[in-house]
């Protein structure tokens, strides 16, 4: 795929919040955010002027929090803090087999207390009360217990990330994780979209699984929570 293709995956946050994913944008000039119960990731333009800045203080409020992933790492304005940082990467999934399984249902908003539960036991990033309305997310039951989950969260022309991928402990090792990507990604194909992903850059595990079902890294990309002035 050409540069001009991938080019969104820059900064998709921004790429999602001016395009599909538009009906759910908070703003004030160019800065962007979702709504604090949906997900915590705001945007600006990838060449912020100070007024984007001065926007996104606005926006979010003294003491607000805000969440990127950038590949250059973020660039700290005065008068801002840094509440966190980590390293991951991002990875493309055009080599994915897409591929649909009978164990997968579809998850609603009823659904969201047991998704939050494994999700705070599982850790695979942030998960909140109304996350499920950014995309399609499903799961796989044993005994009635959701033991396992994915589903799509950041939408932008062209590209659906696929997220929240976690399983019971009590279930890994049994390739629910990969049915479930590979059945998410055959819905995102069938929208006339590519999947992809992110992930931590230490969890190395999840990496090898995501290469093993034809993910490859695109970039390496810095997390960065900042506390507003």
């Amino acid at each position: 795929m050409g540069s001009a293709v991938t080019a969104v995956l820059d900064n998709p946050a921004y790429a999602a919040l001016t395009g599909p994913h538009a009906g759910f944008a908070e703003r004030v000039g160019r800065a962007l955010r979702y709504p604090s119960d949906v997900s915590p990731f705001t945007a600006i333009p990838s060449d912020p002027t100070a007024s984007d800045w001065a926007d996104l203080a606005a926006l979010v409020g003294s003491g607000g929090l805000v969440a990127f992933g950038s590949p250059d790492g973020i660039d700290v304005p005065d008068g801002w803090s840094v509440a966190f940082e980590g390293a991951g990467v991002q990875m493309v999934g055009d080599g994915v087999v897409p591929a649909r399984d009978d164990r997968a249902v579809r998850l609603g908003p009823d659904d969201v207390p047991e998704i939050l539960d494994l999700v705070a036991r599982t850790e695979p990033g942030p998960f909140l009360p109304r996350t499920i309305e950014l995309g399609t997310y499903l799961g796989v039951r044993r005994h009635g217990e959701l033991v396992a989950v994915a589903g799509e969260r950041l939408r932008l022309p062209g590209w659906t990330e696929i997220s929240a991928v976690c399983t019971d402990p009590s279930v890994r090792g049994q390739g629910l994780a990969s049915a479930l990507v590979r059945h998410v990604a055959a819905n995102i194909v069938d929208a006339g979209s590519v999947p992809f992903l992110h992930a931590a850059a230490d969890n190395v595990g999840a990496i090898a699984l995501y290469e093993h079902l034809g993910f490859t890294v695109r970039s390496r990309v810095r997390f960065t929570a900042l506390v507003a002035p």
